[in-house]
């Protein structure tokens, strides 16, 4: 078998397809998430704590300023000076804390819904067999033995 023929079987079978479905639906629910996060929910958080919820300022400077340089996170990476950045990650961290509330509520709710699905009847048990099909059957066999 040639290697075009067995990519090609790879690819149109139906868990690969479901699988790039899955990816693009997913990148373009990924951007709808982030901003429900950034635009909706970080700044109302930020409005209740009374400012910024922006911690990418905090950091700590780990070397000498040459000077000239502002006193800011941008500029001193530029100025390749060793910073420990932790605001940042801290940032990133609430965004995460949010962005995983939002989905845990969100696969609640659709685990929710399928419970609430009733569910499929059994299937149907085969039909007995009339007392002379199990007569003939029994003649059969003894004649094999």
């Amino acid at each position: 078998m040639s290697i075009v023929k067995e990519f090609k079987e790879f690819a149109i079978k139906g868990n690969v397809m479901d699988l790039a479905v899955g990816v693009i639906i997913g990148g373009a629910f990924g951007k709808i998430v982030d901003s429900v996060v950034g635009d909706l929910i970080m700044p109302f958080i930020a409005w209740i704590m009374g400012g910024k919820l922006d911690f990418s300022g905090m950091f700590l400077v780990l070397g000498t300023i040459p000077e000239g340089t502002s006193r800011t996170l941008d500029a001193l990476k530029k100025a390749q000076v060793p910073v420990f950045a932790y605001g940042s990650f801290l940032t990133i961290l609430v965004n995460f804390i949010i962005l995983a509330f939002i989905i845990f509520v969100m696969i609640k709710q659709v685990n929710r819904l399928k419970r609430s699905e009733p569910p499929a009847e059994p299937p149907a048990s085969p039909p007995e067999l009339a007392e002379e099909v199990l007569l003939l059957r029994e003649i059969r066999d003894s004649l094999r033995k």
